[in-house]
């Protein structure tokens, strides 16, 4: 069973722009957010069986909602996150405070050392995958490895749109991957290659990919994921999966969906 962390979108909305999604002309819908959101937990819940913890949320932090971002969690420790952007800076306190009041030893990176939680940090058991360039530091996964004691490889992400490894990288809980190769340089596809075969990983294509396909929770044997990705659905249901579509586009404005709304503390 899966134990994740969330926060209602209580104050969720387009504040600002630091990413190519957001845009103050394009704000969500209070209403219809809150609804997605509700729906997506119940998925959860009621489909997977997930447990789910959740964080209070705050006014003027719009994006706690997305508490992949929180940090990374590993083993009883978590390192919660240090923002590139100073919008999202003030989100760390409640992060660290939120760790801390529940037990996990709590290991905070330097200052000025960016690392954006699992938004950036994914992977399979024996190998974990960091996102660089857009938003963490390569430098990150050097401390992250010591305090983790596993092997991290690094990847750079190339393009804007994907600025956080979970929005174009998926692994699945039977060693399969969804990801967008497009999304990272020419040697982060090797290697990413030279980790999973070429039947145990799926392409996923651009449009279905900036629906955010990518930007799944894996629980088991299910995986939820934004509707309107049906070559990836078919994909992951003749790998053994079972799909769960959920509409998500309120938050798609924010540049986020399912994974970004999660963190996974187990």
């Amino acid at each position: 069973m899966s134990h994740l962390l969330m926060c209602p979108p209580d104050y969720f909305g387009i504040e600002y722009e630091i990413n190519p999604w957001m845009r103050l002309s394009n704000q969500s819908n209070p209403d219809r957010a809150r609804a997605q959101w509700r729906h997506l937990t119940q998925v959860l819940q009621n489909e997977t069986g997930a447990k789910l913890e959740f964080m209070t949320p705050i006014p003027g932090l719009p994006d706690l909602v997305f508490t992949a971002n929180a940090g990374a969690v590993h083993d009883g420790t978590a390192v919660p996150s240090r923002f590139r952007y100073p919008e999202r800076q003030q989100e760390e306190q409640h992060f660290m405070e939120w760790f801390t009041q529940h037990g996990y030893d709590v290991i905070p990176l330097d200052q000025g050392m960016f690392f954006e939680g699992a938004g950036d940090l994914l992977g399979f058991p024996d190998c974990w995958v960091g996102g660089y360039r857009q938003r963490s530091d390569i430098r990150a996964y050097d401390r992250l490895s010591e305090i983790f004691r596993n092997r991290i490889l690094a990847v750079e992400l190339v393009d804007q749109r994907f600025y956080h490894l979970d929005t174009c990288f998926c692994p699945l809980s039977g060693g399969e991957l969804l990801y967008y190769p497009p999304a990272f340089d020419a040697y982060a596809q090797t290697v990413i290659a030279s980790q999973v075969a070429p039947e145990q990983r799926f392409a996923v294509p651009p449009l279905e990919a900036d629906r955010f396909a990518c930007n799944a929770v894996c629980v088991d044997r299910h995986v939820i994921l934004p509707t309107g990705c049906p070559e990836t659905i078919a994909w992951v249901t003749a790998h053994g999966y079972t799909s769960h579509p959920v509409e998500l586009d309120e938050f798609l404005k924010a540049g986020g969906s399912a994974k970004c709304l999660t963190l996974t503390l187990d």
